[in-house]
């Protein structure tokens, strides 16, 4: 495990390399935060924006995707991966935001949870986006960055992941570290082929040194 100056450092490199990362989900409010990060749900952010691109035009507000078949509904996201699923999701969702915080997206997080189709992540995102309240969303990219460093164990859970970087991330860094992350991870430490060679955290980075040792590089 990384200790505090090495993880100190870590998040001082990412920092360095992807000083604008940002939550790249088009959006215009938090209603449309909610519904783009719901269907971004194992499907990457280029596709969602792009139904997006039509889909925020068609529906403005919680109402109007409620004046439409669920069919309709589902015709319209159908490039996006359980398209059924979510339209359902998205509808229930809807449906409780006008009964239950008239028409507005809560900025609690609890409350977010209760929402159909948002999880822990989902109203991680939403908090820390939308509202500005610190926050680290972990994703498949926080998850993977944070365990092939180091700074959290292999065995941990999502929940357990995001507690850990609770602890050793300042609060006030939160949220633009979870960005630097996900860029991190979607954009130089990838699922597949990760960029080891040219990585200045390889020297810290566990799994890369086994990487590179396998290689016969180091």
């Amino acid at each position: 495990m990384l200790k505090k100056d090495e993880i100190r450092y870590c998040l001082d490199t990412m920092a360095d390399m992807f000083p604008e990362a940002h939550c790249e989900l088009v959006h215009s409010n938090p209603f449309e935060l909610v519904i783009a990060v719901a269907l971004s749900a194992q499907c990457t952010d280029v596709l969602v924006n792009k139904v997006t691109s039509s889909l925020f035009k068609k529906y403005k507000t919680p109402q109007d995707y409620l004046q439409v078949s669920l069919e309709e509904l589902q015709n319209d996201i159908r490039s996006i991966g359980l398209y059924r699923n979510k339209a359902k999701n998205i509808q229930k969702l809807c449906q409780m935001v006008l009964e239950k915080y008239h028409g507005e997206i809560p900025k609690d997080r609890d409350e977010l949870i209760n929402l159909p189709g948002v999880g822990r992540k989902t109203a991680n995102v939403v908090v820390s986006v939308a509202y500005d309240i610190p926050a680290i969303a972990v994703d498949t990219h926080v998850e993977r960055v944070s365990k092939r460093l180091g700074i959290c164990r292999w065995k941990d859970s999502v929940l357990e992941v995001e507690k850990t970087l609770m602890k050793k991330v300042p609060k006030e860094e939160w949220s633009v570290t979870h960005h630097r992350m996900i860029f991190f991870g979607r954009y130089h430490c990838k699922a597949q082929n990760p960029q080891c060679v040219e990585c200045p955290l390889l020297p810290l980075c566990r799994e890369g040194k086994k990487r590179m040792k396998t290689r016969g590089v180091v």
